[in-house]
């Protein structure tokens, strides 16, 4: 099929239809917009499908469907859930973290919703710990150690899930580092504490029992949560995922904001090999707001069944 994008003639599904499947929020996750901002910039640049899939919660969904809804936008139901993954092939067989999707999923369901709530009251703690081993370097720096009040400031400042990229403003706001990526260099990376040991089996039962279907995110994200951490190697990247993945998922992230040709052609023939729902979107945090700039064709938006 020959078509036209953006003036110029290519070969292939026309993009029509702009779609961006992977937003995160700040009233839930750790971005930088609302979920009233989210929809209201998506109706800006004419962004036809979207998904919010905040990070292991669910919580702005029935609010994002409506928003959605009022301005003629479709919308799928999503989250990002963090799952600990291992392979004895790999880095010593020691336990990594791999994203995966949700979409479609009923966000009444209490099984989710339960296991959720687990998972955010977990992170709670998970902080605090963090914030002990961040005291120890200060100790050893000379730097004022951060306080139980710190703590509170910085839950203050949440308004959903909290996470490292809190305390990482939080050092920024003090004048403890100068930027949030300095933050991480410095404290963050060497203070942290395991996330809550979610497994592929679960996550993928929990999605599923609540109607939904999971998709692996992001797989060869270079600066991400991924399949990098293993093997650079995209061919050993997909030998893992048949291996020890395939059978939990119903979808991979073909077209992301940080994949190469190489990546989502990759993807693609893979998802096509095995059956795989194909998806894509910007992982948008909105610093700088990338949403609806990922180009995705258009089929995607059809395996949804979105009227």
């Amino acid at each position: 099929m020959v078509c036209y994008q953006d003036g110029k003639k290519v070969v292939g599904p026309p993009f029509t239809m702009i779609i961006d499947l992977h937003i995160h929020s700040k009233s839930c996750s750790d971005g930088n917009l609302t979920v009233d901002e989210i929809v209201k910039e998506g109706k800006t640049r004419n962004i036809g499908l979207i998904s919010i899939t905040d990070h292991d919660s669910i919580g702005c969904q029935e609010k994002a469907m409506a928003l959605a809804r009022k301005n003629g936008i479709r919308y799928v139901s999503g989250v990002e859930l963090n799952v600990t993954f291992s392979h004895p092939k790999y880095h010593e067989g020691k336990s990594i973290s791999l994203d995966f999707l949700g979409y479609q999923f009923d966000i009444k369901n209490k099984e989710l919703e339960n296991k959720l709530q687990q998972i955010a009251a977990y992170r709670e703690k998970r902080a605090a710990k963090i914030l002990d081993n961040i005291n120890a370097e200060f100790e050893k720096e000379g730097i004022k150690k951060l306080t139980k009040k710190d703590l509170r400031e910085i839950q203050a400042s949440v308004d959903g899930v909290l996470g490292r990229p809190h305390i990482a403003d939080y050092l920024v706001r003090k004048g403890i580092v100068r930027t949030k990526q300095e933050a991480f260099d410095k404290y963050l990376v060497r203070c942290d504490v395991p996330k809550y040991p979610l497994y592929i089996d679960e996550a993928s039962r929990l999605v599923r029992n609540a109607g939904g279907i999971i998709v692996f995110a992001h797989p060869n994200d270079p600066h991400g949560t991924s399949l990098v951490t293993l093997t650079k190697s995209l061919p050993e990247q997909t030998e893992i995922i048949e291996e020890s993945i395939l059978m939990y998922i119903d979808g991979v992230e073909c077209w992301h904001s940080r994949n190469d040709v190489l990546t989502t052609d990759h993807y693609v023939e893979f998802a096509e090999k095995h059956g795989l729902i194909m998806t894509g979107g910007s992982d948008c945090h909105q610093k700088p707001i990338l949403m609806g700039t990922v180009k995705i064709p258009e089929y995607v938006a059809e395996k949804f069944n979105i009227k």
